[in-house]
């Protein structure tokens, strides 16, 4: 696969050919989903759930991520390689530089952070000293004891307004991604038609730029009980890891996942 940058999924979101994201943590993944047409990997703080066994995100810290990282570069073979901003990473501008900087130098093509308008300036910051910013909007983990679970966002008018403006108001502040995580699915197809960055989904319908989930969800290896609604396994009917992955590529491609059963 041809090396995938800004400009490859810029084009994408152009001509409507879904972009395909899925997170890995170490070379092993990194090297499948690469090989399997997956654009942007994304090395999640979700980690500290599947991998540390933790109940959140928030124990995660900057020196795992750039651990994980620097495992995924080294078997990526021309994906865009995006990374989580753990918890605290963004209480300032300075906090922001120092984790992004050593994220893109283990790695990173991108820097992922949570939150809201209110990172506008640290997200113009980032911009401005070349580090690319993707930013995560709607249920943000990392925020879950602030919002009190995992709760879908954006049902309400207001909120939904408040979602819009934030993404308005951080692409314009120079974000080059979005991500929206577990928002009603007509409200992330009108955010999607009305910035001009790509936006990426998780449990956020099918009218958005791309679509992301964990691998280890989509390959059934989740330790909890309950899956999330937006979770398909597609290691069913599947002979090995290789083809599930593949399988999802050509699902999210196809506009065959997500499907009904799987929005809000």
């Amino acid at each position: 696969m041809p090396e995938v940058t800004l400009t490859t999924l810029n084009k994408l979101k152009q001509t409507g050919e879904k972009i395909v994201c899925l997170t890995a943590y170490d070379a092993t993944f990194a090297h499948l989903e690469s090989r399997a047409g997956v654009e942007v990997i994304l090395v999640g703080d979700s980690l500290g759930m599947v991998l540390q066994g933790n109940s959140s995100t928030v124990p995660v810290t900057i020196e795992d991520m750039v651990y994980h990282t620097r495992c995924v570069s080294r078997g990526n073979q021309g994906a865009l390689i995006m990374a989580d901003l753990p918890f605290m990473s963004c209480a300032t501008v300075e906090r922001a530089l120092q984790a992004s900087t050593a994220l893109m130098q283990a790695g990173a093509h991108m820097v992922k952070l949570e939150g809201a308008g209110w990172l506008a300036e640290t997200v113009g910051v980032l911009a401005r000293n070349g580090i690319p910013v993707c930013a995560h909007l709607g249920l943000t983990p990392q925020a879950v004891n602030v919002l009190g679970g995992y709760k879908v966002q954006g049902r309400e008018e207001a909120q939904a307004q408040a979602l819009l403006d934030d993404a308005l108001l951080l692409q314009q502040a120079g974000a080059a991604m979005l991500l929206l995580e577990c928002v009603p699915a007509p409200l992330a197809g009108r955010i999607s038609s009305e910035v001009r960055i790509p936006v990426i989904g998780i449990g956020a319908g099918n009218a958005t730029d791309g679509q992301v989930l964990v691998v280890h969800d989509m390959l059934g290896l989740s330790i909890s009980e309950r899956m999330p609604r937006f979770v398909k396994n597609f290691m069913q009917g599947q002979p090995n890891i290789a083809s599930a992955i593949a399988a999802y590529v050509n699902a999210v491609k196809q506009i065959e996942f997500p499907a009904a059963e799987h929005e809000f």
